[in-house]
């Protein structure tokens, strides 16, 4: 009975140790933490005209690592796949602009949201006299286009279900089908529209007031309380000394990066 008891004992302590060797572990141990992002989602996260990444969440996620003594390890992902990618252990965490919501929540743990956005609507001048609104682009005859896999695309597709839903794998792919004339509107977050907006002007209208509320999270595995802690704890700290308004202000306020990429 006591070599079973002992037995037992060993295997409790064994099956702890592993429970506690999390992300944060695995990070320091080999020097490098890797985080998931996909290109394209400005001013987030996109390339300039080098090929280098840059961006609001490129800069937070280095920060991050050097808070650690850790290396950055950039791991570009194609949306549909980023969670995946994260449950099967190609990164770390998924720092890109992500929206909280109910069913991602089921697959993965968020950090505290960072920063709060919504859907806006970038509207053809076509339709100017006809559409005031997101309702007014709910008819059949009106053509929406968005970005796969995103709330834009839930939303759209749940509140504007009378209308001609059309999803593309890039957001200037679909803000180009607006702009040839090709569809009405493009539905997505509020920073990314504004770009496009102050970007070609008179050739779109910017309907900003946003239709939703989105909380945007950093995703991680579930069950690894240390690594969410860790990171709630970091975002209360670069919130509370100045960093992150110093980034915010950088990537949208200023706006001088924009030059970057042309």
């Amino acid at each position: 009975m006591l070599r079973l008891r002992s037995a037992l004992l060993a295997l409790a302590l064994s099956s702890s140790a592993s429970i506690h060797a999390g992300t944060l572990e695995t990070i320091q141990h080999n020097h490098a933490l890797r985080v998931c992002f996909e290109a394209g989602y400005m001013p987030f996260e996109m390339k300039d005209k080098n090929g280098k990444d840059i961006g609001f969440d490129i800069d937070i996620a280095k920060l991050m690592a050097k808070s650690m003594a850790v290396d950055y390890t950039p791991v570009n992902t194609a949306w549909d796949g980023i969670i995946p990618a994260l449950m099967t252990d190609k990164c770390d965490i998924v720092m890109s602009g992500m929206t909280i919501t109910a069913e991602r929540n089921l697959k993965v743990n968020f950090v505290d949201p960072y920063i709060v956005v919504g859907q806006t609507v970038l509207l053809s001048p076509a339709y100017k006299d006809k559409v005031h609104n997101f309702r007014d682009l709910n008819n059949p005859s009106t053509i929406v286009i968005t970005k796969l896999g995103t709330t834009g695309d839930i939303v759209a597709k749940k509140m504007l279900d009378k209308a001609q839903i059309r999803v593309f794998e890039s957001e200037a792919d679909g803000v180009m089908e607006v702009l040839n004339g090709k569809a009405a509107a493009f539905i997505y977050d509020l920073p990314l529209n504004a770009f496009y907006k102050a970007q070609n002007g008179d050739k779109l209208i910017h309907l900003d007031t946003p239709f939703t509320y989105e909380p945007l999270g950093w995703a991680i595995r579930q069950g690894d309380a240390d690594f969410l802690n860790f990171l709630n704890n970091f975002l209360r700290q670069i919130k509370g000394d100045g960093s992150y308004d110093r980034l915010y202000q950088k990537w949208f306020e200023d706006r001088d990066w924009i030059t970057a990429l042309q």
